[in-house]
């Protein structure tokens, strides 16, 4: 039971909320609305509120919370973690009572920090809703709330221009947009043909910059191809999720359009879309690479492929989504014919080895959203996603149409990191170092950003707030937002 030093009034019954406003919930009263004066007055009173430890735990280890401390940023990830135990532990009334605190002081509206609250609320309710005895309250919950907005906001699907405008907002992705295109122009140096991969997020929003990169080199444009992973056309398939953003037009068009935009720079350009899901790590992609491949020699009479093609596969924010060992392995015969399980992540990097790229560019956030405990998760997560809701507060107004996109794409990831399990939970976010050590162990060696790749993306900073950065670690180049590592770029080659 949640214990007072004082008596506190129970959470009143679920009603729709007055107000539907961005992720915020307004699950319960509000404390300060009309007819809720005795818990406005209660919420004020000089009482201690003590957070019952989770059913594993022994007495001694409660976290007592005063009252002052309600709004602290500390206070409000200890209420979230306790909630999330609380939901494991299928205890639907102190899951219910804490939700009523946490509605009650993180507004969707508010700071930075209560507005990243608010979303992890959300989260919390979602996985309530499908947990065994929280499930009712849950539902319940989720019906009187008006939720309708948010999910809206989440299923936006852009136009590729306001896309475009929507990812040069912040540097977020930028980043690894500059650092990828300048590392693809010097090691595709002197290739008639640059064959570039897409596996990304952002609909080839990065490829009109390293269009107009190839058209200005000095021994002429390249043939550029570019074959995309497309994540809509399998995201209906069961266990299949395709992160936000979303694109109002089909593939076929945006390729029609990229292609125009390349004849206008005088770069030949062939654009190939192929259906594939990062749960079976691209399976599909792989074979149909393979399979070209295998017909390019076969038309060219060489034993390998042709060396007038520079294969670039280009990793951008979705490696993450490819399942780890946490979410199961299946079983790889090795060279010397011995079984071992391995993790699907594990199985593409090797099927992108085993293609022979003269370069692979991962840009991926520096974040560690592995732990199968939830709780863990939501810790991890809570303390990295503060800063998309800092960053915003910095360069979009309150209120405005973009900032909830922004936030509403945002809080799409913290739902899933806190309420999804199995291959439906995508954000599966693993920090630099695991990376490196993950290519290491598929045949790369790590190549080093040259100082000109280096001026290109702090060139880019120098167009966003004063808190952005950019730092070297070892080969890679790494994003900051006042001084927090945020994104990283890194470079391969095959060993």
């Amino acid at each position: 039971m949640m214990q007072f030093t004082h008596t506190a009034p129970p959470p009143p019954p679920l009603h729709p909320s007055s107000s539907n406003n961005g992720l915020g919930l307004g699950l319960f009263h509000d404390v300060g609305a009309a007819g809720g004066a005795s818990s406005a007055a209660s919420l004020r009173a000089p009482w201690s509120f003590v957070v019952p430890p989770p059913p594993s735990s022994s007495s001694s280890n409660k976290i007592s919370l005063g009252v002052g401390n309600l709004n602290s940023t500390g206070c409000m990830e200890q209420l979230l973690v306790h909630c999330a135990n609380a939901i494991e532990a299928n205890d639907a009334t102190m899951t219910q009572q804490i939700l009523w605190v946490l509605n009650n002081i993180a507004p969707p509206d508010g700071d930075s920090t209560q507005r990243l609250t608010a979303a992890f609320l959300c989260g919390l309710v979602t996985r309530a809703s499908r947990t065994g005895a929280c499930k009712a309250a849950a539902m319940a919950a989720v019906a009187a709330a008006a939720v309708v907005e948010p999910a809206s906001l989440r299923a936006r699907r852009f136009t590729p221009v306001e896309l475009a405008g929507f990812v040069d907002l912040t540097p977020w992705h930028r980043f690894g947009y500059a650092a990828a295109n300048a590392a693809i122009v010097e090691a595709c140096e002197g290739f008639p043909v640059v064959h570039v991969v897409e596996l990304g997020t952002t609909h080839c929003m990065q490829i009109p910059t390293l269009i107009d990169m190839l058209a200005t080199r000095p021994e002429g444009p390249p043939i550029l191809r570019l074959t995309v992973a497309d994540l809509q056309a399998s995201s209906g398939a069961a266990g299949n999720t395709a992160p936000p953003p979303a694109l109002d037009v089909s593939y076929d068009e945006l390729g029609a359009r990229l292609v125009g935009f390349a004849r206008s720079r005088n770069v030949a350009m062939d654009f190939r879309v192929v259906p594939a899901s990062p749960a079976d790590a691209f399976a599909n992609l792989m074979d149909q690479l393979r399979l070209q491949q295998q017909m390019t020699m076969v038309s060219e009479g060489v034993v390998s492929s042709s060396s007038s093609e520079a294969l670039v596969v280009n990793c951008h924010m979705l490696l993450h989504a490819v399942p780890d060992e946490t979410a199961g392995t299946v079983v790889m015969t090795t060279a010397q014919h011995h079984q071992q399980p391995v993790s699907m992540r594990s199985v593409l990097l090797k099927s992108i080895r085993a293609l022979g790229p003269a370069l692979v560019v991962v840009a991926e956030e520096d974040a560690d959203f592995t732990a199968a405990d939830v709780a863990a998760r939501l810790r991890a997560a809570f303390n990295f996603m503060w800063i998309p809701y800092d960053a915003a507060d910095t360069f979009l107004p309150k209120g405005s149409e973009q900032r909830r996109w922004y936030e509403a794409e945002v809080g799409w990831k913290v739902e899933n990191v806190v309420a999804a399990e199995g291959v439906e939970r995508v954000e599966r976010q693993e920090d630099r170092a695991r990376w490196g050590h993950r290519m290491r162990g598929a045949g790369f060696r790590a190549v080093a950003f040259s100082e000109e790749a280096a001026g290109e993306v702090k060139a880019m900073l120098n167009e966003h707030a004063a808190g952005w950065g950019m730092k070297r670690e070892e080969d890679d180049l790494v994003l900051t937002w006042k001084g927090h590592n945020v994104v990283f770029a890194s470079a391969w080659t095959p060993l």
